[in-house]
């Protein structure tokens, strides 16, 4: 019998209120090799990123699944619903290059998919605490890193942005965080706190405040989109260099889908494709970020996300010069994915 996911036609809430149980633990095999995230030690190079954890339940789940670093998902200083459904829709495409048409929806499972989720968020008093319970479930070597986004306002200017980044930044480190991760990318918004990853001066910014307001007890981690500019990758990377430790890369691709019959979905606005079709694109952005690094000397790791779905897939990524690697669509089409990458493991 095939393990419970994340359902697609439920809301988000109703995915919320009802994790999956956690599976009876199995001795999983061991990946060979002394691994870090960020420097601090851990079991695998295996992680998944935030889209998949809800919330502490959620964690739990996988965490019981061979996977070591869990990043919980998106939170914010104030609560914020979800988009109305539908939140996941499975589209039909080749590798993507960054330029490409509207994407055909499909519903079969396809390995990717649009993502349209808005960066929802409970209140600050609900995550904190289950922040708090997620953290005393953790294992030697394993981590929980908190993605943390600011909440743009109209009329606010960028200062009260990254003040905001900020706050959430200082909670998640006081409920217990490992590591903290800046959101910088969300193509499914199309305000400030979504795109701070195309405005290195912005990003800078951020990054600054933040790392001023944490004193550098902890890693601090950003998580960038798709860039094809490569002359905008390289100032945003070192903008950013002096104030954190990682770069999460690739969230997502943006792009347009459409129904069966030609109709745009999403009132033909962008959302982020994720999967297995990121994986070309996003392996070539990795490597630009670590030749990059390396050239300018810089002390920064980095985190390889998008497309990731095998043991080749994960080695890939670590020879393109990732510390460690995230998963987010794989494990939410196959929830054994890590175990049958352990096995895998050559």
């Amino acid at each position: 019998m095939s393990l419970p996911v994340y359902n697609l036609c439920q809301t988000y809430r109703d995915n919320f209120a009802n994790p999956p149980a956690p599976v009876q633990p199995t001795e999983s095999p061991s990946i060979p090799g002394a691994w870090s995230f960020c420097g601090l030690p851990i079991s695998s190079p295996l992680g998944i990123a935030a889209g998949p954890l809800l919330n502490g339940k959620w964690v739990a789940y996988y965490a019981s699944l061979g996977f070591d670093v869990f990043t919980y998902k998106t939170v914010r200083s104030r609560p914020r619903e979800c988009y109305d459904l539908p939140n996941l829709v499975p589209v039909f495409t080749e590798q993507l290059e960054g330029k490409h048409d509207s994407l055909p929806a499909t519903t079969e499972k396809t390995g990717t998919w649009a993502v349209s989720f808005g960066m929802p968020s409970m209140d600050p008093s609900f995550w904190e605490q289950d922040i708090r319970w997620t953290k005393g479930i953790m294992k030697k070597g394993q981590l929980l890193s908190v993605s943390v986004v600011g909440t743009a306002v109209p009329g606010e200017t960028r200062t009260a942005l990254a003040e905001d980044y900020a706050n959430c930044a200082q909670w998640a480190s006081e409920a217990g965080a490992d590591a903290i991760e800046l959101n910088f990318s969300c193509p499914n918004v199309d305000t400030p706190d979504g795109q701070l990853f195309q405005q290195p001066d912005a990003a800078e910014l951020v990054a600054r405040t933040v790392d001023q307001r944490l004193s550098r007890d902890l890693p601090l981690l950003i998580k960038i989109g798709f860039q094809p500019d490569q002359e905008n990758l390289q100032s945003l990377v070192e903008e950013v260099a002096p104030y954190v430790d990682a770069i999460v890369s690739t969230n997502s691709i943006p792009g347009r889908v459409h129904a069966p019959d030609g109709s745009p979905l999403f009132e033909g606005n962008s959302r982020g494709i994720c999967g297995t079709a990121t994986r070309e694109a996003s392996l070539r952005q990795v490597s630009a970020i670590c030749d990059l690094i390396s050239r300018r000397d810089l002390h920064l790791k980095v985190v390889g996300v998008g497309g990731i779905e095998t043991a080749r897939d994960v080695r890939r990524y670590l020879d393109a010069g990732a510390e460690s690697v995230q998963l987010a669509s794989a494990v939410m089409h196959d929830p054994e994915v890590g175990l049958k990458i352990r096995s895998d493991w050559k």
